[in-house]
Order: C-alpha cells, then sequence, then structure tokens
C-alpha cells in the first residue's frame, strides 16, 4: 500500500493518539506481540487499512486473547497460490517486452515448463537470458535458455530446437 506504515515484529502497539492510517505487517504469522497485533487490527476496524502477509492462516495463530482470538477468526484471508502456466506465460512475456524483447512462443512454452513457479524466478531468468543474449550476439531461442538454466543437452525437445 502506498504510503503505508510498515510494522515490524518488534514494535511496540501504535499510540490511540495516533491517528489511523495504512498498515502493512509482513510475516504476521511470525507473532508480533498479541497486544500489538489487537491494536493493529482494531485500528483496521476505524477505517485504516491493514494488510497482513503469512505462511499461516490467521486461524492457526496461537493467542491467549479472546478478543484477538475472534478478530484473526473473523479476517478476509486470499490465498495466493503459485501461479499456472498461462499466468507464468504472462509474466514471462510481459519481463521480455519490458526488456523490448518479443520472445517466441517455443521461448515461452520452454521456461514455463522448467523454472520456479514465482514472479521472482521469472524476473531473474529473463535478466539472464537477456544478458548472455547480448554477450553472445545470440537470438533467444529454447537452446539459448537451456544453455543459460544449466540443463544438459538431453532436456531440449525436438519441438523446442530452432535455428538460431
Amino acid at each position: 500500500m502506498v504510503g503505508a506504515e510498515v510494522v515490524g515484529l518488534e514494535d511496540s502497539p501504535p499510540s490511540s493518539l495516533a491517528p489511523p492510517r495504512a498498515t502493512v505487517l509482513e510475516d504476521a504469522d511470525r507473532r508480533p506481540a498479541d497486544e500489538t497485533l489487537f491494536h493493529l487490527i482494531e485500528r483496521a476496524d476505524a477505517n485504516a487499512p491493514l494488510l497482513m502477509t503469512a505462511r499461516a492462516a490467521p486461524r492457526a495463530w496461537s493467542t491467549d486473547l479472546p478478543d484477538l482470538r475472534s478478530r484473526l477468526n473473523a479476517l478476509m484471508v486470499v490465498e495466493l497460490l503459485t501461479p499456472d502456466d498461462a499466468v507464468l506465460e504472462g509474466m514471462l512475456d510481459r519481463l521480455f517486452r519490458e526488456r523490448n524483447i518479443r520472445a517466441k512462443k517455443a521461448v515461452l512454452d520452454y521456461l514455463v515448463r522448467r523454472i520456479e513457479r514465482s514472479a521472482k524466478a521469472a524476473k531473474a531468468v529473463v535478466e539472464r537470458l537477456d544478458e548472455a543474449a547480448a554477450a553472445e550476439g545470440r537470438n533467444i531461442t529454447p537452446q539459448l535458455a537451456r544453455e543459460v538454466l544449466g540443463l544438459d543437452s538431453g532436456d531440449l525437445d525436438s519441438a523446442d530446437e530452432e535455428p538460431e
């Protein structure tokens, strides 16, 4: 959230005198103090948006405060799953286009089947492919992708092969 206050796990509860403002708490399941979490949720109830990230759902977090338990159970939860093939291909295509590269469908298909399914991995592989292609004066092909990913030559399907 733009302009949000980022609260750390060790921070003390926000002052009740402070005006409510948007707040981000990352890794909330690593558990800030119950009082801090309770006050952040209370501020959110007072029209101060709260975004929390966690690997476990709030219902699974332990707390001894009954009021906090009821609030944790009532939170809206959105689970972010790993991108499917279409989403990962779209991410790769967009990342290539941001570098003014029009990657061929064969390259996108090759990468989708072989890289970690995350935005971070997609960004890293596009950057590495762009740098390798520029350094070697080559086009970005499945063959170059295989080399950049460090895969053996048996990994390249005959359908992936194309002349440079």
